[in-house]
């Protein structure tokens, strides 16, 4: 029988490229896994991190099999990015992809007692593997579990792009049963043998048998009056598969599935089980602060609970193949999944890139088929950053019929670049499409996106669109009485998604949309508003302490259960004589008491209750009541408010990021077009371009304030192909007077060669 040996604990490590060790390493240090060396340079805000090779190493005593001719396998279940395995200083394996699992038969060259196994992964900038540049850190290490698996020689396969060597599609039936399209995949198996399967419900009854040889294991179980799996029960079978030989059970695997049903329809938009369903959830990336990538199944359980608890049902997994663990954390709580590759920002014009792209989406289909929280893959994410060109559009086209050639019973999508033209090549290539839009915090207004979701969906009426990413940032020590963009307060953040979880609560036919992003994350590139190294437009703090007042508006539409929310909890010191007191719920009215006394009572619109309240002097403590749930909070009445609730100012004065375009100065314009004179720069010119310029450099930099570019720069490969009419277009058209003003001062400026 199969024997899963867990080997997280006791290895060595050495954050250097010292080669394979001859020997077992001593004087290099201890690490337990799951391991990332860049746990804290991830996101500590010094602007870079740790790329290159390091070295694990550990000794094993290889399992007795208790049949002759048995197989050990080691697997990873992810080595970032790259990974060369060795046992006993012969090679065994290479992967490339950090984030998928990967094993490796090492039986012939494992030795009576004791054996040394030795991982050489790097995660160093190439050219040949994905993700090639993107907006977040990428942790490397040996960052999830690591087992030996014992099988006999005849066994189900442990080598077919690590897929769980099992794959089960259930289809609901009319009846009210369903049937369970099963095949199990073997190897070194002879007529003597068969493989039995079984399939019990939740309560471990056996509702389903079958028998086939195990050299054609295909087979249709029907199963009588079957639970729908959906987003309040998601109702679980378990599929049992063994591999027999008469009398004797060989080899057992087992997988989690789900019944149910789903499609979009472009104008009305998610159905699940035949029942309108509009998805309304969060993107999630897998890094916590100071553990990196590397979690525990534990945290990412956590994880799912924080966000079941807000009461999204779909998340987008962000920018990779996550954790097995997550994935069946899905499964249990019930979460409709996008899952997709890091297929992200720039396509490598390596032709091996693009065979490394349809690697990992091989594994990432073979290795979670059988989830039934997974509805969708995705075949990209803002690819047009890059540029476009015919064979990144042919290439989406042989990803997407790749996906559909594996698995029919999934719908396709893409995550669109704001600027991606409504019209163009890039759609009607997947199922469904989204966009990323940041309007009202890159640019623009947040008014902007109900009139462009509006307009696209009238161009477009046969593409079901969704929203893949849209946010701000939400530092939780800024606040102030005027919140607005660019402020990173916690009060701007939290009256964007008031505005957007409005937008999308009117659009039902809008088949999706993914806050960005649930959690705060590591961006080891980012610096700014005051923190650095991080992204902080999570719903949630990094180290997931403490939940934004923007966490509890979408709480207020998307969860049914009795709530109540004071808002502007750590906005703890408030100058002047009446505030604004405002209350996010999903009863129709809150009632609002200030130190024992009643304010008032105000009816909920769009789930917030607004009070205006004269504060007394000292300690004013509130408490909101809205039937059995209340909230309480206490404020104190200042003469001025503190210092660190105001961005603080950067060493060229602005605060903050600058909001791109806000540092042109006085130019006066010309009537006319815009005028592009040979050897000067324009909006036209890419920014790689202008760094060559160092007077012009300084006047672009002064407008970038959240970046910190040039060469060094771990994006540089991919903003140093934009130039300033691309940024300033990044999310929707832009301003023509802008534009002019901008040109006109580039005008001033040599294109140096």
């Amino acid at each position: 029988m199969r024997n899963i040996i867990n080997i997280n604990e006791n290895w060595k490590f050495i954050r250097s490229d010292a080669g394979l060790p001859a020997a077992y390493p001593a004087d290099w240090i201890d690490v337990d896994l799951p391991h990332t060396w860049n746990a804290v340079d991830g996101n500590d805000g010094n602007g870079s991190y740790y790329r290159g090779t390091c070295w694990y190493a550990k000794t094993f005593e290889a399992p007795k099999q208790p049949l002759s001719g048995g197989r050990l396998f080691v697997e990873f279940e992810g080595a970032n990015s790259e990974a060369t395995v060795y046992v006993n200083g012969q090679k065994v394996c290479y992967h490339e992809g950090g984030y998928s699992t990967f094993r490796a038969d090492i039986t012939d060259l494992c030795v009576e007692g004791e054996n040394l196994l030795a991982v050489s992964v790097a995660n160093a900038a190439n050219d040949y593997v994905y993700p090639q540049n993107a907006d977040f850190t990428f942790y490397g290490g040996l960052y999830r579990d690591v087992n030996l698996i014992s099988v006999p020689n005849a066994h189900f396969d442990l080598e077919y792009y690590g897929g769980p060597g099992i794959m089960v599609t259930p289809k609901p039936c009319d009846c009210g049963g369903a049937k369970f399209e099963v095949e199990a995949f073997t190897k070194n198996v002879d007529e003597n043998f068969t493989v039995q399967y079984a399939i019990y419900d939740e309560e471990g009854n056996e509702v389903g048998y079958a028998v086939r040889p195990a050299d054609s294991t295909k087979t249709v179980i029907c199963v009588p009056d079957v639970q729908l799996w959906d987003f309040e029960n998601p109702y679980l079978y378990t599929v049992v598969a063994q591999l027999q030989r008469r009398n004797e059970t060989y080899d057992e695997i087992e997988t989690r599935v789900g019944v149910r049903s789903f499609f979009c329809d472009p104008q009305k938009g998610f159905h699940l089980n035949g029942v309108l369903t509009p998805l309304r959830g969060v993107s999630r990336h897998q890094d916590m602060v100071y553990k990196g990538n590397a979690l525990t199944a534990d945290e990412h359980y956590e994880d799912a609970y924080i966000i079941k608890e807000l009461g999204a049902n779909t998340i987008r997994l962000a920018h990779y193949q996550h954790s097995q663990y997550f994935y069946d954390a899905c499964d249990e709580l019930g979460f409709a999944i996008w899952a997709e590759i890091p297929f992200i920002s720039v396509m490598s014009k390596n032709p091996a890139a693009h065979q490394n792209c349809i690697e990992q989406m091989k594994e990432l289909i073979v290795q979670n088929y059988n989830h039934p929280s997974i509805m969708f893959w995705g075949v990209s994410n803002e690819i047009l950053i890059g540029g476009i060109s015919e064979q990144l559009v042919e290439n989406h086209k042989e990803l997407n019929a790749l996906c559909k050639e594996m698995d029919p019973t999934r719908l396709t999508t893409i995550a669109h670049v704001s600027f991606t033209p409504m019209d163009g090549p890039m759609h009607y290539i997947t199922d469904t499409e989204s966009y990323n839009h940041y309007f009202g915090w890159y640019g623009g207004k947040m008014e902007d996106n109900g009139p462009w979701l509006d307009k696209f969906h009238a161009m477009h009426p046969s593409i079901p669109l969704g929203v893949s990413e849209y946010g701000c940032e939400g530092i939780i020590t800024y606040h102030g009485p005027n919140p607005k963009c660019k402020d990173y307060s916690e009060d701007y953040q939290a009256l964007y998604h008031e505005h957007m979880a409005k937008v999308l609560d009117e659009r039902p036919w809008i088949w999706s949309s993914h806050v960005w992003n649930m959690f705060d994350f590591g961006c080891a590139a980012r610096d700014e508003g005051g923190v650095a190294g991080r992204n902080n437009k999570g719903l949630v703090t990094m180290d997931r302490a403490t939940k934004k007042d923007s966490y509890y508006i979408y709480k207020a539409y998307w969860n049914p259960a009795p709530m109540v929310h004071l808002c502007g909890k750590r906005y703890a010191q408030r100058a002047g004589e009446t505030r604004e007191i405002k209350v996010y719920t999903n009863q129709p009215s809150v009632e609002l008491y200030l130190n024992g006394k009643k304010v008032g009572e105000a009816e909920a619109v769009d789930h917030i209750c607004k009070f205006e309240v004269a504060l007394e002097d000292g300690f004013n403590i509130f408490r909101a009541v809205a039937g059995a749930v209340k909230d309480t909070m206490t404020i104190e009445k200042v003469e001025v408010e503190p210092e660190i609730y105001t961005l603080p100012q950067t060493d060229d004065g602005n605060e903050g990021a600058a909001n791109w375009f806000t540092a042109m100065g006085d130019v006066e314009l010309d009537e006319g077009p815009m005028e592009f004179p040979e050897g000067k720069m324009s909006i036209k010119t890419k920014l790689m371009d202008i760094y060559k310029n160092e007077e012009a450099w300084e006047f672009v930099s002064k407008m970038m304030g959240g970046f910190k570019l040039g060469p060094d720069h771990p994006m540089w490969n991919m903003v140093g192909n934009f130039n300033m009419e691309t940024l300033m277009g990044m999310n929707g058209a832009p301003d023509e007077k802008m534009l002019k003003m901008l040109n006109k001062q580039l005008n001033k400026f040599d294109i140096v060669e």
